[in-house]
């Protein structure tokens, strides 16, 4: 996805990506200029590289989630995944 970005969008103005979460972005705001990441697969990728659930929630949101670097910050949103009413994760 990553590179899609970069295709299409970075030949005219600078992108901001957050490192090491290439595999959790979900798209790209055209609008406000912004990739956009899940904020679960973020906290599963370090989940799955060792850490706890709530050690990767805390230092995702001191480190990355709550981080402005400009205008173009990338937005780390939560997904739903709507089936019959019902939260899918």
């Amino acid at each position: 996805m990553k590179d899609l970005i970069i295709e299409n969008y970075a030949d005219t103005e600078d992108v901001l990506f957050a490192d090491g979460f290439d595999d959790c972005i979900i798209g790209f705001d055209p609008v406000n200029w912004k990739v956009v990441y899940s904020r679960s697969k973020c906290i599963n990728k370090l989940v799955e590289e060792g850490e706890t659930e709530e050690s990767a929630i805390d230092y995702l949101e001191y480190n990355t989630f709550n981080t402005y670097v400009g205008e173009k910050t990338p937005a780390f949103i939560e997904v739903f995944d709507w089936i019959d009413d019902e939260p899918n994760r």
